[in-house]
């Protein structure tokens, strides 16, 4: 019988962070090896999230934590600032990183592709881990080959860091590939209002809503002469991306290179 996982968690704390610890500690296929946040040092992770202690405590150092846990799967939740170091430190150590943090350049990524094929390694960086969301991209990027016409809605709290959200991005760049550059609406429009019309995107427009009440939803529309189509995903909690991460864990180690977007690990 082949041996557990070994996972580590950086931003274990933070509310994605709680969610993976969780899961990897209710997975008896995963070990969780590391548990890595700024705060809460010395707490037991299966105490952080409500389970029976587990003998995993927290930690501040990444770097020392993984030398000594020795994980073969690092999973980042943590911010736009910490998870390109984090990602190099892994994959310097060997160890296969699985991130959910947004904000890397697709400099970064080129970077960090060649990073992990020099080290024989795969990582993966995805903006969802929702397997309906991922659904979502992939029937837009279909319908945009029969709607050239669109724009991108995506819904979020008031305390979300960036805008567009990688998700709205990813959907983005996955319909591009599909729809050739169209500069849609009337040529002669006029904003009354600085960026009422959105986010210029290949031709097309996203408009992102942050207000308090809100997880996470995106809707693509698509028009054509006579009918509109509506292609939705809404969340509703975070533990809905974990059979996502969980899939990610398992066959990040099949791969060898830098992997952008979770699409690629959904047949």
């Amino acid at each position: 019988m082949a041996e557990n996982i070994r996972v580590a968690v950086a931003g274990a704390a933070g509310r994605m962070g709680k969610e993976v610890v969780k899961m990897v500690l209710e997975d008896p296929t995963l070990q969780l090896v590391a548990a890595v946040n700024l705060s809460d040092e010395g707490l037991d992770a299966g105490t952080l999230v409500g389970l029976p202690p587990c003998g995993v405590t927290l930690s501040q150092d990444l770097e020392l934590a993984l030398v000594e846990s020795r994980p073969q799967v690092l999973v980042d939740f943590t911010t736009p600032q910490s998870a390109y170091s984090n990602t190099v430190l892994a994959i310097k150590l060997g160890v296969s990183p699985v991130v959910g943090t947004t904000g890397f350049t697709p400099e970064q990524i080129e970077d960090l592709d060649k990073q992990c094929q020099e080290r024989g390694i795969g990582g993966l960086i995805a903006p969802n881990f929702s397997v309906g969301a991922i659904l979502m991209m992939k029937f837009a990027a279909q319908a945009a080959k029969y709607f050239p016409h669109l724009e991108i809605i995506e819904y979020h709290g008031d305390q979300k860091l960036d805008a567009p959200s990688g998700t709205a991005v990813k959907t983005a760049e996955l319909i591009a590939k599909n729809r050739e550059e169209l500069r849609q609406g009337n040529p002669e429009e006029e904003e009354l209002i600085d960026g009422s019309r959105g986010g210029y995107y290949s031709g097309f427009r996203i408009h992102s809503v942050r207000l308090p009440g809100v997880f996470a939803q995106q809707e693509v529309i698509f028009g054509g002469f006579g009918q509109t189509l509506k292609i939705r995903h809404d969340s509703y909690e975070r533990a809905g991306y974990m059979p996502g991460v969980n899939i990610a864990i398992k066959k990040v180690l099949e791969y060898e290179g830098m992997i952008y977007g979770f699409e690629h690990f959904v047949d």
